[in-house]
């Protein structure tokens, strides 16, 4: 594999984990006994990613004292600070200027637990060669799905059914050429990434895999019962 950096945004306040968040950024929640941000640096550690670039703004020092120069997870970690408000593009854009050299790398929102092969995703990118390649899943529904008959008779339900539109890992691949096309803050998901797909500059990567993101309390709860059975 031809990438060993990654841009991992790690500022956001978690306002969706309520209390949980009130004194300690959304990456050092525990899932098992082990923060969240500390299962995405193994992952990225386990596939010779070695530069590591951490984006934080909410909390900041609570990451910075815990992580530290990343020694202990055998990588290098940098730490970029942004502003909430700013959003994803203000954290992607000042972590790309003052880190990374590199011309292609990771970079990822920082809230999810998977087994994705980074080196196959980095393969897929150099092939096909596109300003930013996005890992697309199909997440299950947080919601149980009626189907019904005109006069109201439930017909169906189905819980939690896989969505049937795949949906933004929040794993990408980005070139760094770009810089040039972004904006000086909102998030890439919507004010940059629409744009991109209607120029066809966003390849996606389809990935079936155990993925998990956390946002909500009860993801928390539902990421720890599947690590009991998947082991990473």
């Amino acid at each position: 594999m031809g990438i060993d950096t990654a841009v991992v945004l790690a500022g956001g306040a978690g306002t969706r984990l309520g209390n949980m968040t009130a004194s300690i950024p959304k990456a050092m929640v525990k899932i098992n006994k082990k923060p969240l941000l500390a299962w995405i640096i193994e992952w990225l550690s386990q596939s010779n990613v070695k530069n590591v670039v951490i984006g934080v703004a909410y909390r900041k020092e609570k990451i910075i004292n815990y992580f530290g120069n990343g020694s202990k997870y055998s990588v290098d970690i940098t730490y970029s600070e942004h502003t909430v408000d700013g959003g994803t593009i203000d954290g992607f854009q000042k972590a790309i200027r003052r880190y990374v050299s590199q011309e292609t790398f990771f970079a990822m929102n920082g809230d999810q637990i998977t087994d994705l092969q980074l080196r196959e995703l980095a393969d897929y990118h150099m092939k096909k060669k596109p300003l930013v390649t996005m890992v697309a899943v199909h997440p299950h529904c947080p919601f149980g799905c009626v189907k019904s008959t005109n006069d109201h008779f439930a017909t169906q339900f189905v819980e939690k059914p896989e969505c049937q539109e795949l949906c933004s890992a929040g794993i990408y691949v980005f070139d760094r050429s770009i810089l040039n096309q972004l904006p000086e803050k909102g998030d890439v998901e919507k004010a940059v990434f629409p744009r991109f797909a209607t120029q066809k500059k966003l390849q996606l990567y389809r990935f079936g895999g155990f993925f998990i993101t956390v946002n909500t309390q009860k993801d928390i709860l539902e990421a720890e019962n599947a690590l009991k059975v998947k082991r990473l």
